[in-house]
């Protein structure tokens, strides 16, 4: 796509990011929230493959499955957002990368997963959802508060509707923080999607995790593997060269 078209995709607080994978890029927009490395990290630790069908909740604009089909992971996907703002810009952001074809971006509602998908459709499921266990701080940015926050759905809606929509042994892919770690892990026993693989995400080295990794199976026994650690930096900006790679980025500094 040419300069001039990618102008004609974004509005004026918007511009376009380039994902530094094979050309991908996205629309961000500076007002409302932006991907972290959540995103980023969360795309690389699940596994699709080139047949499967992904669903991506709470998609916000789309940049898990934008990085999956960037990776050549999985055959299709339905991205589900329910602020119409950021699913209007996910869905130019598919335009801009072309994946029309490969990405299905749908407004809806993560509690209303039933009337939107049918049961044990998905190969997998993964999402990013929000943090923080409360009410916002009402003088913070609606859509900033909605992402952070278990505003509009909570860890159980998310863990529900992902049994809803799996397969039988299919993958639950999530990223979540080390203190709800608990409570994610008894509400995926309470639906029989179970914890399969984790892996705890580290600023550095010497640092205590801040994040952790989460592949669940559904219908399946219990039999955890507890990978070794993902540091994210060596030294202040500068990514380790896993994190690099997972960036596709030829520099190691932080530059996103």
């Amino acid at each position: 796509m040419n300069k001039i078209m990618e102008k004609q995709l974004i509005k004026q607080t918007e511009k376009i990011e380039n994902l530094h994978k094979d050309g991908f890029k996205i629309i961000q927009d500076g007002k409302r929230f932006k991907f972290g490395i959540d995103a980023v990290l969360l795309a690389d630790f699940a596994k699709a493959r080139k047949t499967e069908y992904v669903i991506d909740l709470g998609t916000g604009t789309g940049i898990i499955p934008i990085l999956m089909a960037a990776d050549k992971k999985g055959g299709s996907f339905s991205a589900l957002e329910i602020q119409k703002e950021s699913v209007d810009m996910a869905k130019r952001s598919v335009l801009l990368n072309n994946l029309q074809e490969k990405i299905t971006v749908i407004h809806g509602d993560i509690k209303n997963a039933r009337t939107i998908f049918p049961a044990q459709c998905a190969d997998s499921v993964t999402c990013n959802p929000p943090y923080i266990c409360g009410q916002a701080d009402v003088q913070q940015n609606e859509s900033i508060a909605i992402a952070r926050h278990e505003l509009l759905c909570s860890l159980e809606d998310v863990v529900y509707a992902a049994k809803y929509l799996l397969k039988p042994q299919g993958r639950f892919y999530i990223i979540h923080r080390p203190e709800r770690l608990s409570d994610l892990c008894v509400l995926l026993a309470k639906h029989n999607v179970n914890p399969k693989r984790m892996r705890f995400v580290q600023p550095y080295t010497d640092s205590a995790p801040t994040m952790i990794l989460v592949e669940a199976r559904k219908a399946m026994k219990p039999q955890l593997s507890i990978e070794k650690p993902l540091v994210i930096y060596k030294e202040k900006g500068v990514y380790t060269e896993e994190v690099s790679a997972i960036y596709g980025k030829s520099s190691g500094t932080d530059q996103l």
